[in-house]
């Protein structure tokens, strides 16, 4: 058990790190040779050039020694933009994932007050611990004294924790429904300041029902004329273009190769991927079966689109299914050629080898953590005992060991997460990584929390659930919380502190980068795919956020010490995040804060969670008089819950239609001649035929190149315009793909 010298030696091991990795950041930053790598997101929005470009030293290597002094200026740089610009320059997704933390800061810094006010001192002024360890032999810890361990049996001080808990209940709550009704006004704002995008007029229709006289193409385009007269416009039908997509990402693979390409295929033009990738679209054009029974379908207008995605278009539910369609970039392509039939079993497995994997990893991580004690290394390895029982090397093993440990551990589950969630068949990227948001969470509750604070195995775990009435599990989990706040002290230190200063080092994008600069980039379009510019990463940032709520709202009544490091976390977060933002982050998609509902019931979960937990605890105290005021308190927070979900949640889920009324009239009236069947003609085309047209395009212009190098005569191509491909519209007058394409370009 880590003592509070043992804690200051991990605070000071993990404010050294997050010092060092804030020092090395702004020596990087400030040199013009990474200024891509620091500042991607300027030259993505055409806002800055490249300081190298001159090839002048001091274009290189930044001599003013004046910079270095001010290393800490990003801060206040990152706090300056007022967040309508921030919502202007990131989106409001970017916007609103940053409110997370600042929610954070906004619930735990009046608490913390408030629990050392009240909390601190009726915990500290027994003596019930150091009465223990001289009767009993009980070991405890310096951290101890603050928590509630320390107030004895049937104690009357446990009124102040209960009235405590409901002025957490209470404030936490306040703060949820004022940043909800936030979030929902900023949201319905965005949309109507929003610029003309496809997805205001698509929705993506599924399960088409089969018809043997019609084509998929022509039954969708009778069944809206028929059904939406007077707003259908356009449609494009979805393929089963896989195959293709994996030989394009092959293609260009071998493309950004340079050296390695021009090596292989200038002895042997006939192993270019070209043909290949030509014969493939050749095939998804005139195979039937790559046409998937969906559909993606345009409006006229949005108030059409929205009518059509919000109702139900026939008898039979299960077929003509209709929702908005995602953005184009966020559409994960790969999944649309999933049958829909197929969702509901594919769900049920994941289900289950989910539910394996999270109670299966338990073993594992009680391995390491066991092994990451002191106790388990001189058990594993006795001839280390003269080393680890030294006094620095014993406060470093209890005090940042087991955390650091942990956090190795879990590396590779948002990746496992991720592939789970495709499996799924979801089609956008917003909707893939809130579903790995949510496993993730439930993965940290179930293995990082429980799993750390109840000693054991798996199996012994397991064996003593079963063997418990559900009334005993909270008393149980309730036991051990107090004894593993100084575990997750320092976890907090590693993660939240060293963890969140190593972001903003980008040491892995920072080596991509300049080893794709020295040995392949060749132009200025290479030059901007070296870039890694990244994005929020929602599906693992959030989760993260969420588990220090949960420490935050547990450990407030029981252990108010850990709160001091838990706001230095949100605090700390926010200021590199919104850096990162600001100059780094390139957001794949924009879903205007559609996850804040989520987020909403996370927090709240998380306060029902601690509720639980500490009426679980004080039962075990033996306080029968103050325990059941207890009860009312998830009863008042679910159905605070179910408030907010019926008052807020409708506007990240519907488009009102009188919104969409507003908004194609003043269109209308600013842009009275638009062409909309033009400006939505190739949204939805598949990436993989624009990539392919592309590809020939590039193809074209280094033939010369090509014939220079070669040995052997390369063989002649076929041209793009003589290649089939897929239909934009059905009708003799729809145009082809790549006359769709060049007539009208992706918005």
């Amino acid at each position: 058990m880590a003592t509070l010298g043992d804690i200051g030696v991990s605070a000071a091991i993990n404010i050294f790190s997050a010092f060092i990795f804030f020092v090395v950041f702004a020596i990087l930053r400030l040199q013009p040779f990474n200024d891509r790598v620091y500042f991607p997101k300027w030259y993505l929005k055409g806002l800055r050039t490249d300081p190298t470009s001159s090839g002048a030293v001091s274009k290189f290597v930044n001599l003013d020694y004046r910079s270095y002094l001010r290393f800490l200026n990003w801060m206040p740089d990152a706090l300056r933009m007022p967040e309508p610009e921030l919502i202007d320059h990131a989106g409001l997704d970017s916007a609103v994932y940053l409110r997370i933390y600042l929610t954070g800061v906004k619930i735990f810094v009046p608490i913390a007050f408030l629990v050392w006010a009240i909390l601190v001192p009726v915990n500290f002024t027994n003596s019930t611990l150091e009465l223990a360890s001289k009767i009993a032999n009980v070991t405890s810890s310096d951290i101890d004294k603050f928590s509630i361990s320390n107030v004895p049996l049937r104690s009357q001080r446990f009124w102040g924790h209960v009235l405590v808990a409901y002025a957490i209940t209470f404030w936490a709550c306040y703060v949820l429904l004022k940043e909800y009704e936030k979030v929902a006004l900023m949201r319905l704002q965005f949309l109507a300041s929003e610029k003309r995008s496809p997805n205001q007029f698509t929705v993506l229709v599924r399960n088409v029902p089969p018809d043997p006289d019609e084509s998929v193409s022509e039954l969708v385009e009778h069944f809206f004329l028929v059904n939406h007269p007077n707003h259908y416009l356009t449609h494009q039908v979805v393929y089963n273009a896989n195959k293709l997509a994996t030989l394009v990402k092959k293609k260009k693979k071998l493309q950004n190769w340079l050296v390695y390409y021009n090596n292989k295929y200038s002895r042997d033009p006939s192993k270019r991927p070209f043909m290949k990738i030509a014969a493939e679209r050749e095939k998804v054009a005139n195979d039937p079966k790559s046409i998937m029974p969906a559909a993606f379908v345009s409006f006229k207008t949005r108030w059409g689109a929205a009518v059509c995605a919000q109702t139900q278009q026939s008898r039979d539910p299960t077929i003509w299914l209709t929702d908005w369609a995602p953005e184009p970039r966020d559409v994960y392509w790969e999944n649309l050629a999933i049958p829909y039939v197929s969702l509901t079993v594919r769900k049920l497995i994941i289900g289950v080898a989910f539910f394996f994997l999270t109670f299966f990893f338990m073993i594992p991580i009680a391995f390491v953590q066991s092994l990451a004690s002191l106790e388990g290394m001189e058990k594993a390895a006795p001839f280390l005992k003269p080393v680890v029982e030294k006094k620095f090397i014993k406060s470093v093993i209890q005090g940042f060991l087991p955390g650091i440990v942990l956090k190795l551990f879990l590396i590779f589950l948002p990746t496992i997460l991720m592939i789970m969630s495709k499996f799924e068949g979801f089609i956008s990227l917003s909707s893939l990584e809130r579903r790995s948001a949510s496993r993730y969470y439930l993965f940290n509750f179930v293995n990082v929390f429980l799993g750390s604070i109840i000693a054991g195995s798996a199996f012994e775990q397991l064996d003593s659930f079963i063997h418990q009435s559900p009334s005993e599990i909270p008393k149980t989990i309730g036991v051990a919380i107090p004894m593993k706040a100084t575990f997750f002290i320092t976890y907090i230190m590693v993660d939240g502190w060293a963890g969140i200063a190593g972001e903003i080092l980008m040491l892995k994008p920072l080596i991509i980068y300049h080893l794709k600069n020295f040995f392949l980039v060749k132009t200025e379009k290479d030059r901007e795919e070296a870039m890694d510019p990244g994005s929020l990463g929602f599906n693992t940032g959030e989760p993260r956020i969420q588990f220090y709520f949960l420490l935050g709202f547990v450990y407030a009544t029981v252990t108010p010490a850990i709160l001091p490091f838990i706001i230095i976390f949100f605090g700390l977060a926010y200021v590199v995040f919104r850096h990162q933002i600001i100059n780094v982050y390139n957001q794949e998609y924009e879903s205007a804060a559609a996850f804040w509902p989520d987020v909403h019931g996370r927090i709240l979960t998380a306060l029902v969670i601690s509720q639980v937990l500490l009426m679980g605890l004080l039962s075990t105290k033996k306080a029968a008089l103050s325990t059941p005021f207890l009860i009312a308190l998830p009863v008042l927070t679910i159905w605070f819950h179910m408030f907010c979900k019926g008052r807020f949640e409708s506007a990240f889920v519907k488009y009102p239609l009188q919104e969409a009324m507003m908004k194609d009239t003043l269109e209308r009236a600013r842009e009275p001649g638009i062409n909309m069947k033009g400006y939505l003609q190739s949204s939805y085309i598949h990436p993989v035929f624009k990539a392919s047209v592309d590809d020939d395009e590039y193809e074209e212009e280094n033939s010369e190149n090509w014939e220079k190098e070669s040995v052997i005569v390369p063989t002649k191509r076929q041209s793009r315009r003589n290649t089939p491909v897929p239909s934009r519209v059905s009708g003799a007058s729809s145009p082809s793909l790549p006359e769709a394409i060049q007539e009208h370009p992706k918005p």
